[in-house]
Order: C-alpha cells, then sequence, then structure tokens
C-alpha cells in the first residue's frame, strides 16, 4: 500500500469515537495528575517501636520558655499560661526574660518591659527599688517556676548613652530599638554593686535552697545591638557581673553569653572568643586567668520564608546553628562538658513581628509551629547525642502578648487567654516519661540530612517512645517544610516488647492537626471573629485544649507485641499512649 493511501478509507465512526475517548481520558490523566501529585497516598509508613530496649534516659530540654515582656507575667493571661506550663510534667518549668533591670514605670508593650530597680538621687548615689520586681518574681514562685534570670538590661541613670531610652515597637523616632538600655556602664563598680544587691534581695526574698535551683546569665546577644560596647567591654562585664552574682550568692550556677547563631561566621566567632576569654584570658576582677562559666548559651534560629502562596519553613538555618555551636564548644577542651541551653531556639528571629505585616510568620497559628517544634527537638536531641553534648535545655522564646487582636499571628503559646496548637506539642512532650526506649520509622529522614537541606523532599515521619511502670508512649509526627496541602500518611505501628502475660491494653490517641486540638480552625469555623463574646471565648478555650480521641479503646497484645494502624496527616503529630 502506498504511504499515501491510508487516507484514501475512512475509519469507522465507531474506532473514531473510541480513539477520541481515550486521548480524553489521557488527557485527563495527565491533568489530574500534574494537579494533585502531591496528594497522592502514600506508602505505608513502618515503625517499630521496641518496649523492652532502653534507649537512656530522656532530658526535659523543652521545658524552657522565654519572653521580652517582663511586665505580662503578672498580667491575667501572663498567670494563666504560666500555671499551664508549670503543669506540662513533673520536671520544673525554666523561664527567661528580658528587661529586669530597665527602668521605667512597669508598662509593657512590643519588645518593651521594665522593672526601676535602679535609679539615683541628685547627688549620685543609687536608689533601689524591688516592688515591681517583686511582683514578677512572686508570679513565677507561685506558679512553680525555676528563673533562667537574666541579668540586663542597663538602668538609665547607668548607661553611657542614656537618650533616647524607651523605644517603641515597630515604630520609633531613634530608627532602632537599640537605645539607651542598651550601652555599657558609666560606671562598672555601680554596676557590680547593682548585680550584688539584685541577687542578694532575691536570695533573702525566696531562701538558699529555692534560688541555688535557679539560673544565673549575663546580658542576652552581645554580638549584635543589644550590647552597644565592645567585645572587651562585654568580657569585663561578664566578669564583674558573675563575680557580683558569685559574692552574693555562692555556689549559682553563671553562665552566657546568649549569643546570636553560630551559623553565621560573625556570631560563631564571637562565641569562640567568649569562650577563650573564659578559659585562658585575664579575668577583670580576680587579674587571674580564667572567668565562671556553669553554661553556655547561645540562639540558634530558623528562617522561614513566603513563597507567594505559602510559608516555606528554615529548619536548616536553625539546625545549622545549632550543629556548629556544639562543635565550637567541644572543640575547647575546658567546656566539652559543660552544660549548654540554647538560650532561644526558634523558627525565627521576631516573636513581636505579626503575621499580618510578615507573611512568612502565618505558621504561628496552626498545627506547623507545632509539628516543626516536635522535629526541631528530636533533631537537637539527636545532633547532642551525636556531639556527646551535655545539652539542659531549649528555650522557646514565645509566651503571650496583651492587648493584642486575636490570632494576630504573633509568635506566642496563646493569644487573648487561648492557647495555640504549638502549647499541646508541648503538652504532648510533657506527657513522654523520663526513659527513651529504641523506636524507628522507615519515613524519617537522616538528621545529616535535616541539617544539610530541611525537609524539603519528602516529609519527615518520625517517632519517640518513651516507657514507664505499665505504660508506654509513643509520640509520631508528620513534617514538611513546605506548608502545602498533602495526602495522610498511613501509620503501621508495631510495639513489640511488652509483657508476655498482657493480653491487652489500654489504647488512647491524643492529636494535634488541623482538626484536632485546635482553637485557630475553630475560630475560623466561628468567622474569625475580631472580638468575642464570653461563650465563643469559653468555646476557644476548650478547643485550645490537648484532645483526647473519644475512641479509646481496648486493644490485643500477643506474645507481647501490639499492632495499630492509624493515619498521619501532614503537619499533624499524634500521641500513643499504652497502658496495662
Amino acid at each position: 500500500m502506498a504511504a499515501g493511501s491510508l487516507s484514501s478509507h475512512k475509519m469507522p465512526s465507531r474506532f473514531i469515537s473510541i480513539w477520541m475517548r481515550l486521548l480524553q481520558a489521557l488527557a485527563f490523566w495527565f491533568l489530574a495528575a500534574s494537579l494533585s501529585w502531591s496528594q497522592q497516598v502514600p506508602e505505608a509508613v513502618n515503625i517499630q517501636v521496641h518496649a523492652d530496649q532502653s534507649a537512656g534516659k530522656i532530658a526535659p530540654i523543652w521545658n524552657f520558655f522565654g519572653y521580652d515582656e517582663p511586665n505580662y507575667t503578672y498580667a491575667p493571661n501572663g498567670k494563666k499560661l504560666l500555671g499551664e506550663l508549670a503543669a506540662l510534667s513533673p520536671v520544673p518549668v525554666y523561664v527567661r526574660v528580658h528587661n529586669l533591670l530597665t527602668s521605667g514605670d512597669g508598662s509593657a508593650s512590643l519588645k518593651w518591659g521594665s522593672t526601676n530597680v535602679y535609679t539615683e538621687d541628685a547627688a549620685g548615689n543609687p536608689v533601689y527599688n524591688w516592688t515591681i520586681l517583686d511582683r514578677i518574681f512572686d508570679t513565677f514562685h507561685a506558679a512553680g517556676i525555676k528563673p533562667l534570670v537574666e541579668v540586663g538590661f542597663m538602668p538609665e541613670a547607668l548607661s553611657t548613652h542614656p537618650k533616647p531610652y524607651r523605644h517603641s515597637f515597630p515604630q520609633n523616632s531613634a530608627g532602632t530599638i537599640y537605645t539607651g538600655w542598651a550601652y555599657p556602664p558609666k560606671d562598672y563598680q555601680k554596676w557590680s554593686e547593682l548585680v550584688f544587691q539584685f541577687v542578694r534581695h532575691l536570695r533573702e526574698r525566696y531562701g538558699d535552697a529555692e534560688v541555688h535551683t535557679w539560673l544565673w546569665e549575663v546580658w542576652n546577644e552581645p554580638d549584635i545591638g543589644y550590647w552597644q560596647g565592645t567585645l572587651e567591654e562585654y568580657f569585663k562585664l561578664y566578669d564583674l557581673s558573675t563575680d557580683a552574682i558569685l559574692r552574693a550568692l555562692p555556689g549559682a550556677k553563671v553562665g552566657g553569653p546568649d549569643s546570636t547563631g553560630p551559623a553565621y561566621p560573625k556570631a560563631a566567632e564571637f562565641l569562640r572568643l567568649f569562650l577563650e576569654h573564659c578559659a585562658r584570658q585575664r579575668n577583670y576582677v580576680t587579674g587571674k586567668t580564667g572567668s565562671p562559666l556553669d553554661f553556655i548559651s547561645y540562639h540558634p534560629k530558623g528562617s522561614p520564608k513566603w513563597q507567594g502562596d505559602h510559608v516555606e519553613m528554615g529548619i536548616a538555618r536553625q539546625l545549622a546553628s545549632i550543629e556548629q555551636g556544639f562543635k565550637i564548644v567541644t572543640s575547647f577542651p575546658e567546656w566539652r562538658r559543660t552544660l549548654i541551653v540554647l538560650g532561644e531556639s526558634d523558627p525565627e528571629g521576631c516573636a513581636a513581628c505579626s503575621a499580618k505585616d510578615n507573611p512568612q510568620n502565618s505558621y504561628r497559628n496552626g498545627p506547623l509551629y507545632a509539628a516543626y517544634t516536635a522535629e526541631v527537638l528530636s533533631r537537637t536531641m539527636a545532633l547532642a547525642s551525636r556531639e556527646h553534648i551535655n545539652l539542659l535545655g531549649a528555650v522557646t522564646w514565645a509566651f503571650e502578648f496583651e492587648d493584642q487582636p486575636t490570632f494576630e499571628g504573633f509568635r506566642e503559646l496563646a493569644t487573648a487567654g487561648i492557647d495555640k496548637p504549638v502549647l499541646n506539642a508541648f503538652r504532648m512532650f510533657g506527657l513522654l516519661s523520663g526513659e527513651r526506649v529504641k523506636a524507628t520509622s522507615s519515613g524519617a529522614l537522616s538528621t545529616e540530612d535535616a541539617v544539610g537541606a530541611g525537609v524539603r523532599g519528602q516529609p519527615d515521619i518520625d517517632v519517640i517512645a518513651t516507657r514507664r511502670d505499665h505504660e508506654i508512649e509513643v509520640l509520631v509526627w508528620n513534617y514538611h517544610d513546605d506548608d502545602l496541602p498533602a495526602a495522610a500518611a498511613p501509620i503501621d505501628l508495631t510495639v513489640s516488647g511488652l509483657p508476655a502475660q498482657s493480653s491487652r491494653g489500654l489504647l488512647e490517641h491524643f492529636l494535634v492537626d488541623s482538626n484536632h486540638s485546635n482553637a485557630f480552625t475553630a475560630w475560623k469555623e466561628m468567622g474569625s471573629p475580631k472580638s468575642l463574646s464570653a461563650s465563643q471565648h469559653e468555646e476557644l478555650e476548650r478547643a485550645g485544649q490537648l484532645q483526647l480521641l473519644s475512641s479509646t479503646e481496648w486493644v490485643s497484645i500477643e506474645n507481647g507485641t501490639l499492632h495499630v494502624q492509624f493515619a498521619s496527616p501532614r503537619q499533624g503529630l499524634r500521641l500513643l499512649r499504652v497502658s496495662w
């Protein structure tokens, strides 16, 4: 047949119809695949928990919190939230706040607070007033909170550059928040005496047994604008301050420098120089070599970005700072076993910058913040184990902001007295026992991959499991840097090593996701009201609590093994508790 002869024959209409339908089906399939690739049901993730294989003690590094505005401490919502934090677990919660020595009338605003503990009379003599400070520490004490006492900032009467003093945020006529409170003292001996009187007052008020359980540190982020002096002036401030603390309270645990994230070269160099000073250089007070250093602190932060239609978290930046800081510490033989406190460990660096003006911060209201928290805490513990770090705590710099719109998108644990999903992540961690057991997940990324590239390809579906007498707890989360819709992951969980004589166990499920333990979703379903009625507020308070599924059930344990299947939604957490 000639090459062109086919055109001289007409195909039967039924074949044309079938061919057209086939082409339409193929086109639809390609379109559907391109639109919903991320929605494809993933393969089942196999999680194995070995209840009889100890993985060592688990330190509650998550029981540390902090905030800029100390005067929110004794506000009604502040007191309520502190009580909730104290109730997270039997282990004490530590709280760190800025501005404990800042001058002012005690009124709070974004990134500002004051106590007015120090002024001077007309002759330049010190005048101490502990009234506002006592309100703060009395509130901590009543709630059972342990202060991580930050010695700062500079009182107006001592500042070398006192005017302007109080800043406003985000607008400020001076063009910066680093005003008079950030400068060195004009008289270091008066500063030293202030620190001595400050610590002695707290010791007398709360007693030796209590204050010896606290931590004491000098200043905040002295490697950036929070310190308007030189490097050497900070070292001098540190030496005089730790000397004053230890004179007032012998045996106190002192530390610093609470510098910024060591993933940045300038911050890394500052941390190295500080550790060098404390180990090998001349002390400004004693003239001898070395300075007291019971714990080392620095601030790892992430870097989220707005991608036009969603938030993409920057977890790799935070993990890189954690890792680099660990490596710097272990490079000093003098400090390899020294306690480390991550003084502010957060997804980014501005708690008071709302999502309204900064869309990259819109992760804060929903479950993404909770899943991110679980991911970072797990990776932090893994890095500490790998580098043989004596990690004491990771401070979440988030609390609450008074007189701000509900769900405005500040980095906070509660809004207008309503708990956010992230607080329920901490409640889940608080339910974990002190002894970890071996647990693996086929959906988990390696720590090296998470540090190097974040979680940008497949999600990280990982697990932590702990045990106590007649109980085991399994925490599972499904995290991804990109806050985009995705299908829930099928989870096939096997818990082995349970007592062979037990034939059944009581299984409880706690969930945090878009529809559980989530007051933000409930608020949106109300129509996102700007003002709340009393009944709406009560409803949202209930929605903000950690939710236990009503389908608590007795499950079979066969030959010491329990088998459970469930779905894990993206940016969701589930804690399973089995008792027998």
